[in-house]
């Protein structure tokens, strides 16, 4: 007989709740005190929501007379949030590994982009692919994902450039919605790139003109339902006007702004993102000082993505000048064919090493604030009630050892949780388990 709570994670050395007090996101300041329980327990109603968290002889006491589906003993194991990746591009074909060894001899991203490789290279082969091709490879991705800790993933289209294969991959990303248990929010980027015998301006009259128009038809009948819209903004690409139509029509149709800017050179993104109401902008490597002013008075959050930084040997994003500032920062992978990374306890550890930020301040922009990028951190990245029971276990007394162990989360993670049901299990646990 089904129990009457899904789950109980009891007895945890560690618990940590990210946030105590029901915060939206986590500043500078609040990041340096997460809340953390010891020796705490978390009960998952059958909805799939936190129904209790609290120290283990309070919650053994309040559910005594209780019944679960499932019980895990967490002694000597912490339990954290599920991780939230604010940014990634994994629904295509055509990798790109021929590209690193050109990248490692000195060819900076923009020559290989004009040279007809990067973007270019995989919107080729993912126009040819089918829809079930770029489905399995995507399921593939997003599992992959999952077991290194991510609970929440956005994911955007941009690899079509062509209405018809952007809708391809937002179909895709919309069957891997209804079908997958992970959380994930669609963003749709068409203005990924000019695409091949189109200006910048014919491409941004085909998105405002049918790109979108479509888009919001396909809302209205049920068949897409797109969160984001995203734009590259930089030099060679969109230019600032470009961005701020597509953007602004974007809004006009009910999507949140998310894009990209400042990346290869300073384009003041930032400060057009501040003036549209940007939900977040990403990379920012080269934001200006007004740009984070404009940033923090907004409250627009700043995906970092220090795997891209890494990959291309780019300057740095500030990270530690936006935390002074009172910027919202969080993080994503930005998984890609550029930057093929899944894993967001190796970006929290790159953030700490490269950008200097604290583990405190990582775990934060990996969990709630990333769930804030997304518009979703009243429902997901930290572990209180009402929230969605999405957890992960691992086998360690200190949670910091997920950031610690470099490429570590294959042996530490033991169970990633969705809405309280186990989507993968270790198998130094028992049999393993997945999608």
């Amino acid at each position: 007989m089904a129990g009457e709570y899904r789950l109980l994670l009891e007895n945890a050395q560690q618990l940590v709740l990210v946030c105590g007090r029901g915060e939206k996101y986590l500043l500078q300041a609040g990041a340096e005190r997460l809340a953390v329980l010891r020796h705490a327990s978390v009960v998952v109603g059958r909805d799939g929501y936190i129904k209790a968290v609290g120290q283990t002889d309070a919650i053994r006491n309040q559910f005594s007379g209780a019944s679960f589906e499932r019980v895990i003993d967490c002694s000597g194991k912490c339990v954290l949030p599920g991780l939230v990746d604010a940014h990634t591009h994994p629904v295509w074909t055509g990798d790109r590994v021929h590209e690193f060894a050109m990248k490692l001899a000195g060819a900076s991203y923009m020559e290989i982009h004009q040279a007809g490789g990067g973007i270019h290279f995989t919107v080729e082969h993912t126009q040819k692919a089918t829809e079930e091709e770029l489905f399995n490879t995507f399921k593939h991705r997003l599992e992959r994902m999952c077991r290194a800790g991510s609970t929440l993933v956005e994911c955007k289209s941009g690899y079509g450039l062509n209405l018809e294969t952007e809708l391809k991959i937002l179909r895709v990303i919309e069957r891997a919605k209804r079908s997958m248990d992970i959380g994930i929010s669609s963003t749709y980027c068409g203005a990924h790139s000019v695409p091949k015998g189109k200006t910048a301006t014919e491409a941004t009259d085909d998105i405002i003109n049918n790109h979108l128009p479509k888009l919001k038809e396909l809302k209205l009948s049920g068949e897409i339902h797109v969160n984001n819209i995203d734009v590259f903004c930089e030099k060679g690409v969109f230019d600032l006007d470009s961005t701020r139509r597509i953007l602004q029509a974007g809004k006009d149709t009910g999507l949140q702004i998310n894009f990209h800017g400042d990346e290869l050179h300073p384009m003041k993104s930032a400060e057009l993102g501040a003036e549209l109401g940007a939900q977040a902008i990403s990379h920012l490597e080269e934001v200006s000082d007004e740009g984070i002013t404009a940033m923090a008075r907004a409250k627009c959050a700043a995906v970092l993505l220090p795997t891209t930084a890494y990959m291309l040997r780019l300057k740095q994003p500030q990270a530690r000048k936006m935390l002074k500032e009172g910027v919202i920062v969080a993080l994503g992978s930005d998984f890609n064919p550029n930057a093929y990374c899944s894993s967001m306890p190796i970006v929290m550890h790159l953030a700490c090493v490269n950008m200097k930020m604290s583990m405190n301040e990582a775990l934060a922009a990996a969990t709630i604030n990333a769930a804030y990028a997304l518009g979703k951190s009243d429902t997901h990245g930290s572990i209180e009630n009402g929230k969605q029971g999405d957890l992960i276990i691992i086998n360690s007394s200190r949670w910091e050892h997920l950031i610690y162990q470099f490429g570590g989360h294959e042996a530490l993670i033991d169970y990633v949780i969705v809405k309280g049901k186990i989507m993968y299990k270790n198998e130094r646990c028992g049999i393993m388990s997945s999608y």
